[in-house]
């Protein structure tokens, strides 16, 4: 990316270049490690903090930094150079649980929650995803019902990011009658009476924590509410805008690790006397994953203005990230396919992010659904 592209500045560059500097050293030579240890350090986090990484978009009254959408872009893109989607993942998990609390909580509540997290000493998480359904938020079955100063929350929450070490958890409950208007948000705290947990063995993101959470007449402070009861619904909503233009910009960034890896291979991988890069088959696969990269790295920042000029297109956002990850799958395809059985073997970025692929496909809304959101939002 060039240092003149007109979407980056030169505060983006610098920040490009000290959080380049930061996973090289924290997380590049570690990484092989966590994987096979199915978890990262929790002393990460107070490392990413260091550099203002955790802070970014949150008030600078709670210890955040500005950011705007290209931020995003660049954070992703940086971390993807570790080919491991469970690191971003486990390690931004803030970027989706503390949003609803600072755009809707209480001063007491950002003030108790937002800068512990944002200073890596706690770890936030949003739950929403229920075993009988994850999109559907309007139709959540998780209940709180008020016990004088006290939620008493019954149900489950699944596939939970960072679930299983998460000090905070916001989470979604209906508080009120069916649809989106008897949904509430609350802030669970990770040792709440009548929270349990149990860990979720994945097929890739391996060293984030995924967890599902069961709620048994689990005690929560009233003052942990987030918003007015009943009014959680729209904050959630927009939650996901962000969420899904960050899922967009990683599925983009591993595609785009995973193309430059097969390209170098392609470069020095020497079949019946010449590089695999002067065979033409292997020439038109790079070329197709270099055009579809160019492509959504174009949809991607044309999306990223619209959302930094202060507009909310959803339907634009629903096709980016569709088509995002359509992009990750052709290139993490192709580039196993190149790297042939170096490819298939774990070790290699490839082999990690073609495993990788069906979780941004069915994270923040699955590939479905997100087509069937853009109609309705096109009138359609």
């Amino acid at each position: 990316m060039s240092a003149a592209h007109p979407h980056y500045t030169e505060e983006h560059q610098a920040f490009r270049q000290s959080l380049r500097r930061w996973v090289d050293r924290e997380i590049l030579p570690h990484v092989e490690a966590w994987e096979a240890a199915r978890a990262f350090p929790r002393e990460l986090y107070a490392k990413a903090a260091e550099i203002g990484l955790l802070g970014m978009g949150f008030p600078e009254a709670y210890g955040g930094v500005p950011m705007d959408p290209f931020h995003v872009i660049i954070t992703c893109e940086e971390l993807a150079r570790a080919a491991a989607g469970g690191l971003s993942a486990g390690l931004m998990s803030h970027s989706i649980g503390l949003p609803p609390v600072a755009h809707l909580g209480s001063e007491a509540l950002k003030a108790r929650v937002i800068p512990p997290v944002l200073a890596g000493e706690k770890i936030s998480a949003l739950a929403v995803t229920e075993p009988s359904g994850g999109s559907d938020v309007a139709n959540l079955r998780t209940t709180a019902r008020r016990d004088g100063d006290h939620y008493v929350l019954n149900g489950q929450k699944t596939f939970i990011t960072s679930g299983m070490r998460a000090d905070f958890i916001t989470c979604a409950v209906r508080t009120g009658g069916e649809g989106m208007g008897g949904i509430s948000i609350v802030v669970v705290p990770g040792d709440a009476p009548g929270l349990a947990r149990t860990p979720l063995e994945k097929m890739g993101w391996w060293c984030s924590d995924t967890a599902t959470l069961y709620f048994d007449e689990c005690r929560v402070p009233a003052e942990n509410l987030v918003g007015e009861e009943n009014m959680g619904f729209m904050g959630l909503m927009l939650n996901f805008n962000n969420e899904r233009l960050a899922l967009a910009a990683n599925a983009w960034a591993f595609a785009k690790v995973a193309f430059e890896e097969a390209l170098g291979w392609a470069k020095e991988r020497v079949t019946f006397g010449r590089p695999l890069i002067q065979r033409q088959a292997i020439r038109h696969k790079l070329v197709d994953m270099q055009a579809d990269l160019l492509a959504t790295q174009a949809f991607l920042e044309a999306v990223a203005a619209k959302m930094k000029a202060g507009e909310q297109p959803i339907a634009d956002i629903c096709m980016l990230k569709n088509h995002a990850v359509a992009c990750m799958e052709h290139c993490a395809g192709d580039a196993v396919q190149i790297l042939g059985g170096a490819g298939y073997v774990q070790g290699a970025k490839a082999e990690r992010i073609y495993r990788e692929t069906k979780v941004i496909a069915i994270g923040g809304g699955a590939s479905e659904i997100m087509k069937d959101l853009a109609a309705r939002q096109l009138g359609w």
